[in-house]
Formats: structure tokens, sequence, C-alpha cells
């Protein structure tokens, strides 16, 4: 006879049981990377009943279905919050993935997996809470603590590589909508990111230079619409020593000049009539360790959007809408079972005047790449939803981008809902946007192009 362990309500029994433990460590069956190491396949680490979303939700979603108001309810211990409202109570519907994804390879850059094959147990922790290797050196690349094993450890991981590469250029489209769904602000920008640490690709590496004292850097370009904010672009070079706060440059169109802008603006929306804060970048915005009283919680399984969620064969990859009083509220989007999630409290310890009193981010445990957010206000109450979904670049019909060699894997879409007044701010990674910018990766010439203070001068000016 079998004897069922993991049913309906096991992830709320986990959840619940596992807060105040100090580690956690993925695998239920067997330890994952364990596993992932002997063929980079997840499912030997997991029950089968972990990885069946008709049997967690008691036959009410089947695979390849459909999540809506009508089943929402079978799968609420399965879903964020925020999620949850918006699905139950704004029209938003999900489609369920057929299946798991169990191939490593799927779930995160193949450079990167094969970094943190390579360097696992190699990682420390120094005084402060960062981390290192052996001779005091910064990371060398790949995620330093896989099996997670605490907050600190999941969100220093997390930190030092928010989209898993050696440089990123992503091309960005924002709708900023009221509760009707009504569009009020739209915007393109060009967010670039290039590491100077924990290179796996490109030369130097495993650093960018004997500049140890830097993680790494990001530009944001707006680039439409036009008018005052189009050719407003920000800098932002950050120290490796996550105590430490980033350097924040700005170039306004409108002085025509490089000026420095206050580092702790943290929690005001980067444009007018959005709802993302810098603090909520990549879900864990600011420096790790600026933030503090983190508590590893448990969860399993869980929902989310990690495969499934790239339109590939739509123009410019632009995702179709659901939901709210028009339909266009929310992206169209995939949910897969994820089988094993953490959730990580933390506060804003060094924010005297944060209006973030506590945030709850889930962690994907096959990879520890976050996927939802939650915020609470001052009086505990919840304040603010961020769900974004992951997916590798290639679908069923073997339409991929690139072309060729490996599919590209990245973020694909985000939601970041302001529960309060019911404003929504949803952005999507395109292939391009307005002046000609296009998708790029581990691309060396990124950071003349984007990264420096001429270079923000020079795409300000035009």
């Amino acid at each position: 006879m079998h004897i069922i362990k993991y049913d309906k309500h096991f992830s709320r029994r986990y959840f619940v049981e596992s807060i105040g433990k100090s580690a956690l460590y993925a695998g239920m069956l067997s330890p994952l990377w364990d596993v992932i190491g002997r063929d980079g396949d997840i499912s030997k680490a997991y029950p089968d009943e972990a990885l069946s979303i008709e049997f967690l939700s008691g036959g009410a979603v089947k695979p390849g279905g459909m999540i809506d108001a009508g089943n929402a309810e079978s799968v609420r211990h399965l879903l964020d919050p925020g999620t949850f409202i918006q699905i139950s109570q704004q029209g938003r519907v999900v489609k369920m993935a057929e299946k798991t994804t169990t191939d490593i390879y799927s779930l995160n850059p193949r450079a990167y997996v094969e970094a943190t094959l390579r360097n696992r147990y190699k990682a420390l922790l120094d005084a402060k809470g960062n981390v290192i290797v052996a001779g005091k050196k910064p990371w060398i690349g790949g995620n330093p603590f896989p099996e997670g094993g605490s907050a600190h450890k999941i969100l220093a991981a997390h930190v030092l590589s928010w989209g898993r590469r050696d440089s990123s250029a992503y091309p960005v489209k924002e709708w900023d909508m009221n509760a009707a769904g009504e569009q009020k602000f739209h915007y393109n920008y060009y967010f670039v990111e290039v590491m100077a640490i924990g290179r796996t690709v490109l030369n130097p590496k495993p650093y960018m230079s004997d500049d140890l004292e830097t993680l790494r850097y990001h530009t944001a370009l707006v680039t439409a619409p036009s008018g005052n904010l189009r050719g407003t672009s920000v800098f932002n070079h950050w120290p490796y020593d996550q105590t430490k706060w980033p350097d924040f440059f700005g170039y306004l169109p409108a002085f025509k000049r490089v000026s420095r802008f206050p580092t702790l603006a943290r929690f005001e929306p980067m444009v007018p009539g959005s709802t993302m804060c810098p603090t909520d970048v990549w879900m864990t915005g600011d420096p790790f360790l600026t933030w503090g009283n983190f508590k590893l919680k448990g969860a399993v399984p869980w929902l989310g959007g990690t495969s499934g969620t790239w339109q590939g064969q739509a123009d410019n990859w632009e995702h179709k809408r659901v939901g709210g009083e028009n339909g266009k509220k929310f992206f169209e989007s995939t949910f897969e079972l994820i089988p094993e999630v953490y959730a990580i409290d933390m506060e804003p310890v060094t924010f005297t005047r944060s209006p973030y009193a506590k945030k709850r981010v889930w962690f994907d445990a096959r990879t520890m790449t976050p996927f939802a957010t939650v915020v609470f206000n001052r009086q505990g109450q919840l304040w603010k939803s961020i769900e974004a979904g992951t997916c590798l670049f290639k679908m069923n019909d073997g339409t991929q981008w690139p072309l060729k060699g490996d599919p590209y894997w990245s973020w694909t879409y985000a939601h970041s809902h302001d529960l309060e007044n019911d404003y929504i701010t949803i952005f999507e990674q395109a292939e391009h946007v307005d002046g000609g910018f296009h998708i790029r990766f581990d691309d060396p010439k990124l950071y003349e192009q984007y990264c420096t203070m001429q270079a923000i001068n020079r795409l300000g000016s035009g």
C-alpha cells in the first residue's frame, strides 16, 4: 500500500513547522544538487505527489488546464496572496503547464549551472556576511550556496548575480494602469547589467579587473515616450560589500548633464505612474545586508511562472492580456508546479523612514531564483504584490532564440500590483524597444557602450 505523505495540506504544514528553523536543504528524497550533479534531472529528488497538480488540487486543476476564479480556492495554498486575489477577484486566468520542468538547464543559464557544480562547496562568509573563497577573495561564479541552508545564504547568492549572466541588455516595455486596467503611462527602457565579479563566460574571468571592490554596473535608459523623460538614464555602480550603498548617477535631458542622485530614494517609483521602486528590482533591489531580521520558511510545493512564459512567435514577443474590466490588466501567463519553494521574510533595518515594514520573497529551491514578493506596510497589512515569469526561450515546436546554440534563459514578464489603490505596473522583456535597442547577452561591448559616465552622457544627449 502506498502511504501518501505529501498531500494537499503538506505545503502549509511544512511552512508552519519550518518557521524559526535555521536551515533547510533542497530535496525531499535526496539532496537536490547531488541528484543534479549526476544527470541534471531533479525528478529523483522529489516524490510523485510533489509533482502532481491534479493530486494537490484535489482534481480541480489538471495539467494543461486553467486556473481561474472557479478553482483558485483549490490551489490557494500554492499561491502568494497577491496572485490569489488577482485570479479569484479580478478576472486573471493562468494556464497550467503540462508538467513540471525537471531539467536544471532549462531553469537557469547553462554556464551558470556548470559554474555552480564546478564551484560547489568553495563558498565562505566573511565577518560581515559577504561571500568569499579561500584567500578572502570575492566569489568566482555560479551559485555559492545551491543547497540553500539559511536565509542569509539564499539572499547572498541571488544578489551576487541577478540575471545569472556576465552581461545582459534587456529591452523592457512597461504599462501603468488604474484599477479598471486603463493605461495611464507607457514606457520603453533599455536595462543593462554588467558583472565585474563572478564572471563565467566573458574574459577576463572570474574578475573583470584587479578592482575587486565592485560587484556590477547597471544602467537604465528611457527610450520612449518622447518628451522630457526620453533620454533619461540612471547608472549604478554596486560595491561588492553588501553593507555599502551603490553609487547612483543619472542624466536628465532637461539639465543636459550627469548628476549624482540620492542613493536612499529606494522606495520611490522610478518614473511617474509606476508602482515599481529601485528596492523592488529582481525582488531584492538593495544590497542585502542593508536589510535584516531574515527568516527562512519552507512552502512545498508551489505554483510559479518558471516555464512556458516566452511568446516567441508573437510580434516583438508581446504577451496577450487578460483580466480587469477591459481584459487588459494582466499578462497571459503559464504556471508550473514547483516541487519546493523557500519563503524568506526580511525587514528594512537600515531604512528608518521606509514605508515597507516587511517583505516576503519566494525562491525556487531548484535554482534559488526568486519569482514572487509581497510587501507589508507599517500597519502590517498586505500592500504590494510582485510576481514574475522566467523561461528558456524555446517553444515546444522548436522555435528558439537565439537561432543557434543554447537557448537564452531569462525573465519574460512581471506584475507589480499596488493592492491598496489597485494600481498596477506590468512590464515584459521584448526583442527590441524604440530607438533600435535589441536584446543582447554575454556581450563584452556592453560595458563601454552603456555602463560608464561617458556612456550615459552620450546616450542622453543623443
